[in-house]
């Protein structure tokens, strides 16, 4: 099945990855980020269960290790010389199944942000800053991504919808929040990208209740906004040559140029993706499905070639897409580009 338009068309491989079955794969509600390695490694996290999961291109399993987390909610890679490091933001908790629900469950670390070497050996932990705003608050980071220098910016958005400046030893430098410019604060700053398509690297924020992405240049300077009026939720970011891919979670991709501008949706799900501005009735438990007795269970309207919530996504050097969705068992797809 091939999706897209233009230049961005790709081939759907629906369910390709080699996901070992179990009752808590079926069971666990997946929530969590990719990667894709220099190697073309594909980094992934289990439904249910705190571990990691690397495939190949063809979705082959190639190996497993236990992570430090309640959930790797999205994941960046740093690349420093010819090592790479697996930088994941946790927030803290999981929503898990009981009798017939699911509801959030708070783990033992709290929220933070760790690195890890890619065979799964813990080199640091960031937890929450010495900042006012959590005196009273909670610290649930959603996304980081580094800098050059080693710098990590870190997005709390399941906590107070600021995002928090780092080093590469995890000292604390400094807060943004949205009202540094025109734009105004963030709310659920889900996602957080260094682009470094232009000669001046840029942050790029997915303001996801706000149905926009602010960009900031890597001091925490604002710079401007844009797709306020085609995005629902933004959720996450991966970049095609000149194009940045934004995934928003209510059930497609939307395409940008080098300029921001907007090219095209992939993959969209109308039935889905309309409903974020309350302008239609939700799918009954999107992202999954109720049963007769009004229990959660895994969506049985899942389509090939419609999103349903994609909230890891990641590309590879040639510009194929992988997603994993937001829903009980998880979904994993990828886009082959032609």
């Amino acid at each position: 099945m091939i999706i897209g338009s233009g230049e961005n068309k790709y081939e759907w491989i629906d369910n390709w990855a080699e996901v070992p079955d179990s009752e808590s794969t079926r069971d666990g509600w997946a929530h969590h980020g990719m990667v894709v390695t220099a190697d073309g490694r594909i980094f992934a996290f289990h439904p249910g269960e705190p571990t990691m999961l690397i495939f190949n291109s063809d979705g082959d399993l190639l190996d497993t290790w236990e992570a430090p987390v309640r959930e790797a909610h999205q994941m960046a890679l740093e690349v420093d010389g010819d090592n790479e490091y697996l930088w994941i933001a946790d927030p803290g908790s999981k929503s898990m199944r009981s009798n017939g629900t699911y509801s959030p469950v708070i783990g033992d670390r709290g929220g933070q942000v760790i690195k890890m070497t890619l065979d799964g050996q813990l080199l640091l932990q960031i937890t929450q800053p010495d900042h006012e705003i959590y005196v009273d608050g909670t610290f649930a980071p959603t996304s980081t991504s580094t800098l050059d220098n080693g710098d990590v910016w870190v997005s709390d958005g399941y906590g107070e919808s600021y995002i928090h400046r780092f080093t590469a030893t995890g000292e604390y430098l400094g807060s943004i929040n949205g009202e540094e410019g025109d734009a105004g604060r963030f709310s659920c700053p889900h996602g957080v990208w260094i682009d470094r398509r232009k000669s001046e690297p840029e942050l790029y924020v997915a303001d996801r209740t706000n149905h926009r992405v602010q960009v900031y240049d890597t001091s925490g300077n604002y710079l401007r906004q844009f797709g306020s009026e085609v995005l629902t939720s933004p959720s996450n970011f991966a970049i095609d040559g000149d194009h940045i891919i934004v995934g928003e979670l209510r059930a497609r991709l939307a395409v940008f140029d080098i300029d921001d501008n907007f090219v095209c949706y992939i993959g969209e799900n109308e039935s889905i993706a309309r409903v974020e501005r309350n302008s239609a009735e939700d799918v009954p438990g999107w992202p999954n499905n109720l049963d007769a007795d009004g229990n959660v269970i895994r969506s049985k309207i899942l389509e090939p070639g419609k999103f349903n919530s994609p909230h890891g996504l990641a590309a590879d050097s040639d510009g194929n897409l992988y997603s994993g969705e937001w829903l009980v068992g998880g979904r994993y797809t990828k886009l082959v580009k032609q």
